[in-house]
């Protein structure tokens, strides 16, 4: 166990770690991760074999660091102030713990991540920037999801009004799969310039690609130290010898046998710096193992409470940023090491070592996968949600109106079914902001002090690809409480029969239509207003 994995304190569970860790070296599986076998996972190699490229991401990315550091000089030089990334699930929410973490260098523009269609939030983004020097990055592995197209549309129509539509294509960037629609539109010169990644790396696994290291060059990052870190873990990931020593299998090993054991309400606690790690953690987790009933719930930023009012059913996991403000972090640690909650602290020297991190989770998930018996490449329950979305998007084009869904009448009602093992999966279809993180922030805290249950937070509709996974596949242990309001200011789609109000509405609604269907319960409380008082009043009614 190397100085970045310390800190372990598993109690009863020590042994069977120790003995999974074992049936790992037994079972030659480590190396057969490496060999690209499917049958670590299943029998058959369906998104599987085609989704095993991010073992080897960061040769290829060295190879074009040279590309993604002139094109990032090139932008800074034209004289761009922001960048505005579209793109949604693992598109976004690297580039998002990237933004958070570091920030851009000086006389780099600023990134600005969109993946939401709730108008207030386009609103916000859209008086940030000015078009006529905002970069577009376009990023959709698939080429064709709906939330970024349509806020390409939406975002040409303003930059051709500010600098002409000859000029317009000079603004926009595509970062998507051979092949794609993104990809042929920028063979016919669409685009500026458009980077083809590998298309065997899936999308949760691709933060070390061109879809995380083409914003973080934007930014003015070092991305050959990020990559670098990324590739001295994934050495320390390819030990099968001492299976101890193996960073990502000892991880992974943790979080498998922890499940199994139903401590599978995974916590993440991090040091502030860091606190951006947990979005892109939720996503891989959630995503990669929530299936077939099964599934690890990645729990993050939860405030922290006195520990009378944690379960059985937690397993806490701790990022230590040497650099930061330890001592609020460290004395809750010891809190719960103290009543015999299991705890591993992982250590990171400073900040370019979630490049590190970055390999280490996913080889760790790879690994917990193959311990909980299920694929974590695939995701069959996200083309649920999506499909659910069109069938009220045409039942919207029909009739001009969105149908009415019934759900659960109030929290309380929803939280009297809570057991052991239960958690509440908060999804906000809001504008994300200071205020409503502090408000919703206030809602977890009082609900984890009141019924002893974890909680989880998505903005809609961001975790429709992250997290939305776990809430239909996984067990069926969550509790579903969704939250919409009113649009005071709606926003045309150019060329859309629905507007990104509507859009919005009828992805919750589709939402909702999915986690019924699966036998979830659920809650949806519509607010007439999303200003802080609304959020703040309806959220006091509730508890």
């Amino acid at each position: 166990m190397d100085d970045r994995q310390s800190g372990a304190s598993l109690g009863e569970y020590e042994n069977d770690v120790t003995n999974a860790l074992s049936g790992l070296v037994e079972c030659d599986v480590i190396q057969r991760i490496w060999r690209r076998d499917h049958t670590v996972w299943q029998d058959d190699p369906t998104e599987i074999t085609d989704r095993l490229g991010w073992l080897a991401v960061t040769d290829a990315m060295r190879d074009r660091l040279s590309e993604l550091e002139a094109f990032s000089r090139e932008i800074r030089d034209d004289g761009f102030k922001h960048i505005v990334l579209l793109g949604m699930g693992g598109s976004s929410l690297g580039p998002e713990v990237l933004k958070q973490t570091f920030g851009s260098a000086a006389g780099y523009p600023d990134l600005i991540v969109l993946d939401s269609t709730v108008p207030a939030r386009i609103h916000a983004v859209t008086a940030t920037v000015d078009p006529a020097h905002t970069l577009f990055l376009i990023s959709s592995k698939s080429g064709g999801t709906i939330e970024p197209l349509s806020l390409e549309i939406y975002f040409r129509t303003l930059v051709e009004q500010a600098v002409g539509r000859d000029r317009a294509n000079r603004s926009f960037v595509a970062i998507t799969d051979p092949g794609t629609q993104l990809a042929v539109r920028a063979e016919h010169g669409e685009f500026r310039h458009a980077f083809l990644n590998a298309p065997d790396i899936g999308g949760r696994y691709s933060v070390l690609s061109f879809f995380g290291l083409v914003p973080a060059a934007l930014m003015g990052m070092d991305i050959a130290t990020l990559i670098d870190r990324a590739d001295h873990m994934r050495g320390e990931c390819s030990s099968s010898e001492y299976a101890a020593d193996n960073s990502g299998a000892w991880l992974g090993t943790v979080m498998g046998t922890m499940a199994l054991q139903g401590r599978d309400k995974l916590t993440l606690i991090t040091s502030p710096a860091i606190a951006g790690f947990g979005l892109w953690v939720e996503q891989l987790i959630a995503e990669s193992t929530g299936k077939d009933g099964k599934g690890i719930i990645p729990v993050a930023g939860e405030a922290l409470v006195d520990t009378a009012y944690y379960g059985s059913d937690r397993l806490f996991i701790c990022l230590r940023l040497d650099e930061d403000n330890n001592t609020a972090l460290d004395k809750f640690v010891e809190r719960l090491r103290g009543v015999g909650q299991p705890v591993l602290t992982l250590e990171l020297r400073d900040r370019y070592d979630l490049g590190a991190e970055f390999f280490r989770w996913e080889f760790a998930t790879a690994v917990a996968g193959a311990i909980l018996g299920i694929n974590p490449f695939d995701q069959p329950n996200v083309k649920q949600a999506k499909e659910a979305t069109d069938s009220v998007l045409r039942e919207y084009e029909a009739s001009g109106v969105l149908p009415q869904i019934t759900t659960i009448s109030s929290l309380n009602e929803l939280l009297e079914s809570a057991g052991d093992g239960s958690y509440l999966a908060i999804m906000a279809y809001l504008e994300q902001n200071p205020l409503a993180d502090e408000s919703i922030a206030d809602l977890r805290r009082m609900l984890t002090e009141r019924y002893y249950i974890p909680t989880t937070l998505g903005y809609g509709p961001r975790y429709l690809h992250s997290t939305g996974q776990l809430h239909k596949g996984g067990p069926g242990t969550g509790l579903f409480l969704q939250i919409t309001a009113k649009h005071d200011n709606d926003i045309p789609i150019p060329g859309r029969p629905y507007s990104f109000g509507v859009l919005a509405d009828a992805q919750a609604m589709g939402d909702l239509r999915a986690l019924q269907s699966t036998g979830r319960e659920v809650v949806g409380i519509r607010l007439e207003e999303a200003s802080q008082m609304a959020i703040s009043k309806t959220i006091s009614e509730m508890v």
